[in-house]
């Protein structure tokens, strides 16, 4: 496969898909203030993910460290632009969950729809990112992951026979080999990511798998 050159301008090193996080986090501001670039030295977890996913052979751009207000951030992020596979909905990420979500999707997704439903994976369809909210439908009010940009929401996989799984209709599908593939790829996510939420957790997310990067082991 060609080598793909990442959108960065200086050289980096580090080990395999190793973090990107623990950045220097500053003061909190209101909520709905506007937001404001911050000068914050790049931390060394967030050199080395640059160069991790420069070794994936992913293509990627840096974004600015921002502060949104009312403790939403964007710090130590990527904006990923090809990992080899489709993915809608990206915005901003920051980098150490971007690494995990690409490592569960070339090495759990695709192997999965291939082997289960015999079918090459030809895009992934998300949510989103970055949303400065609370969490939805949990007892207790506080600030989201992705406030931090460090989740996603999955919503649904898209074939090559044209076939297009989504975690809504696919979950309670049915189609044995469906619930299986949804099932196995679930089970990576747990493995991979803090926190993962799938339609068993609640109504909220019964219609996408909600991948957070936050070291906690939660896996519903």
């Amino acid at each position: 496969m060609k080598r793909l050159v990442p959108l960065v301008a200086f050289l980096l090193s580090g080990c395999l898909f190793g973090g990107g996080g623990n950045d220097r986090l500053p003061p909190a501001r209101p909520m709905g203030a506007p937001p404001i670039t911050l000068n914050l030295p790049t931390s060394k977890a967030t050199h080395e993910c640059f160069a991790d996913l420069s070794r994936e052979q992913v293509r990627y751009s840096p974004l600015p460290d921002r502060d949104y207000g009312g403790g939403c951030t964007v710090i130590g992020a990527v904006q990923l632009i090809d990992i080899g596979v489709p993915v809608t909905g990206l915005k901003a990420m920051r980098c150490g969950l971007a690494e995990e979500f690409i490592g569960w999707t070339r090495n759990a997704v695709a192997p999965a729809a291939y082997q289960i439903l015999g079918s090459r994976l030809v895009k992934v369809e998300t949510f989103g990112t970055y949303a400065c909210r609370n969490t939805i439908g949990t007892a207790t009010e506080r600030l989201s992951g992705h406030a931090l940009a460090n989740a996603v929401d999955v919503s649904a996989f898209i074939l090559a026979d044209g076939r297009r799984v989504s975690i809504q209709d696919g979950w309670r599908s049915d189609d044995p080999e469906v619930r299986r593939f949804l099932g196995v790829i679930h089970t990576s996510a747990c493995k991979r990511f803090g926190t993962v939420l799938s339609p068993d957790y609640n109504s909220a997310h019964q219609n996408h798998l909600h991948l957070e990067d936050d070291h906690k082991n939660f896996c519903r």
